[in-house]
């Protein structure tokens, strides 16, 4: 792996109970972040392939670390996201080197197809500051319920010539969905919206 990284985490959240109602089975969201060595930072590069790499080797990791967490079948999760946070020395675009051109499709082959766009935020910061990852669902960007996102925070990262990455994949939408839309088990996954 060419990424250089100091730590990884990984997090499941259940929700139980929303508004005195329980909500049963409780709607799960896993997180797994990496921080990694910036090999940018303090610097300006054109060529930002060496960030495009280290997104796709991090793509099929943190996914893969968030289904095992949720302890489902790929093919069982329903959205997804991706976030980073660079430190102060490094620039936007390595969170969206990253990010973008080579993280989905590795993240894709973990959680089974996933049609739609993988919903994702870029920022700059540092330790202890939030990060807040997007959710959509995998296959249809039109189904409502899974509109949603989780939050990640990390005491010591990142600091300044470092990236912290993260990925979310749910087995659920969120609690008590009731706004509409395109439902769950309406979604066909083959255009990426419906």
């Amino acid at each position: 792996m060419s990424a250089k990284i100091r730590k990884l985490t990984v997090w499941v959240e259940e929700t139980h109970s929303e508004m005195g109602c329980d909500i049963a089975p409780p709607t799960r969201k896993a997180v797994a972040a990496a921080v990694i060595e910036n090999p940018f930072a303090g610097r300006y590069a054109d060529d930002l392939s060496e960030l495009m790499e280290i997104g796709a080797e991090l793509g099929g990791l943190l996914g893969g670390k968030c289904v095992d967490a949720l302890g489902i079948e790929p093919v069982a999760t329903e959205s997804y996201g991706k976030a980073a946070m660079v430190g102060e020395n490094g620039e936007l675009e390595h969170a969206a080197a990253i990010l973008h051109p080579k993280l989905g499709a590795p993240l894709r082959q973990a959680v089974e197809k996933g049609a739609a766009l993988v919903p994702s935020s870029k920022k700059m910061g540092g330790p202890g500051q939030a990060l807040d990852v997007p959710l959509g669902h995998k296959d249809a960007a039109y189904v409502r319920s899974h509109f949603d996102g989780i939050e990640v925070r990390l005491n010591d990262a990142p600091r300044a010539n470092e990236i912290l990455i993260a990925v979310a994949v749910t087995d659920s939408g969120r609690p008590l969905p009731r706004v509409g839309g395109l439902a769950h088990h309406e979604a066909e996954g083959k255009d990426g919206l419906r």
